[in-house]
């Protein structure tokens, strides 16, 4: 079956739609400091407003566990939304309480309301089917239809993302349609000279996307912190970096699968390091082989890629047709630290085919390191829903929605 698409809703025009979006944003003192997924989830709401709907927004935010915290509240979020789509967004104090129903009752055709923080309730992490099934029956009772269009939480079995689309007729919406195009080309029809980019801390969380797309690539280029496993797996010392020692076995045969597929991994060659984790800490580049040659010795720690390996990854993205990228180079967030990921992000900028970054933390980076969204092919707004589909994983909420590999 096909993913089923909003027009498969029919004539929308003074129904009430309940749309399940991702407005999961970062937040300092109370203000939003990057709203991408905002941003992603207007196209969606505009055809739905356009259309005549009365549009009920439900999203998470944080991880409150099953009960209200005010640092949680997506009001911020609300007002946000509102400037965003240029309209006032209703927000109700609660989920499916007498706020929600009020507000909902209140909404006239192209209206937009959005409810508290679904993560409020503890139906919707629930483990148990019947809980989550009960919270989406209440959910369902504001709706006649339902558009699912939070892609970074369709790996996810809850109850706003599953058990509601059983609930009401349901489709996917603008964005998950968007994000699945371009996910498809990265797994069954990349242009080629294709090159995939992974950084982040932990080899762990990434070995189910190396195995997948390890015969699916031309070059796979290591950052990061997980780029010590793979250092220490070539017999390097490391220091104090961080190191998944119970993975460089695992590492040492995906170097070996590659030499046979004839696939390149590009391991740096240099690397950053510190004497502390800390902006104010002293620092030295290294050659990967002499990560320990410093005044620290073993107590020094990389905390990014050197400026000779930040040239030869930038030379290769350039040089694709197709780049996916998903994780940091080192710790963008202290200066010392950023040039790396700066540098791999960069080179995205000039790829002369479709550039990918990976949502999460590479989006967050790209946008603290000052780059547009529109520099870019494509930024995914599901970082852990991404590596999953492209380990070839199932993904419920997708498969509700009709859609299957």
């Amino acid at each position: 079956m096909a993913l089923r698409t909003i027009e498969s809703l029919g004539d929308l025009a003074g129904k009430a739609v309940v749309v399940r979006c991702d407005l999961n944003v970062p937040l300092k003192d109370g203000q939003i400091t990057d709203d991408g997924r905002i941003r992603a989830s207007l196209a969606t709401l505009t055809a739905l407003t356009d259309a005549g709907a009365r549009v009920v927004v439900v999203s998470h935010l944080g991880r409150p566990d099953g009960a209200p915290e005010p640092k949680y509240s997506l009001a911020p979020v609300a007002a946000r939304l509102g400037e965003l789509l240029g309209r006032t967004v209703a927000f109700a104090t609660d989920t499916v309480g007498e706020s929600a129903t009020a507000v909902v009752s209140s909404l006239d055709a192209g209206g937009v309301a959005l409810l508290e923080n679904l993560r409020f309730n503890p139906g919707e992490t629930s483990k148990d089917a019947g809980e989550r099934a009960a919270f989406a029956a209440k959910l369902a009772a504001f709706g006649d239809a339902f558009v699912s269009d939070g892609f970074g939480v369709v790996h996810r079995k809850q109850a706003s993302v599953y058990e509601l689309a059983e609930a009401l007729p349901s489709a996917a919406g603008l964005l998950i349609a968007a994000e699945l195009d371009v996910l498809d080309r990265l797994t069954e029809r990349p242009s080629k000279p294709y090159t995939v980019v992974l950084g982040g801390s932990k080899v762990s969380d990434k070995l189910g996307v190396i195995g997948h797309l390890l015969p699916r690539v031309d070059s796979l280029l290591i950052g990061g912190g997980m780029m010590f496993t793979f250092l220490a797996a070539l017999g390097h010392k490391v220091g104090s970096s961080l190191l998944e020692t119970d993975q460089i076995e695992t590492v040492r045969g995906y170097l070996d699968e590659a030499k046979r597929l004839g696939v390149t991994i590009v391991v740096p060659t240099d690397a950053v390091v510190a004497s502390k984790f800390g902006a104010d800490a002293e620092y030295a580049v290294k050659a990967a082989d002499a990560l320990e040659d410093t005044p620290w010795g073993a107590s020094g720690l990389g905390l990014d890629i050197g400026p000779e390996t930040a040239a030869a990854f930038a030379e290769v993205i350039r040089s694709s047709s197709t780049v996916f990228w998903n994780g940091p180079m080192g710790v963008f967030e202290l200066e010392p630290f950023a040039e790396g990921t700066r540098t791999v992000a960069a080179a995205l900028t000039e790829v002369d085919g479709l550039s990918v970054v990976g949502g999460g933390d590479s989006a967050a980076a790209v946008r603290a390191l000052g780059f547009a969204d529109e520099q870019f092919g494509h930024i995914s707004t599901g970082g852990g829903a991404s590596l999953e589909f492209l380990e070839g994983k199932s993904l419920p909420g997708l498969e509700v929605l009709g859609w299957h590999k």
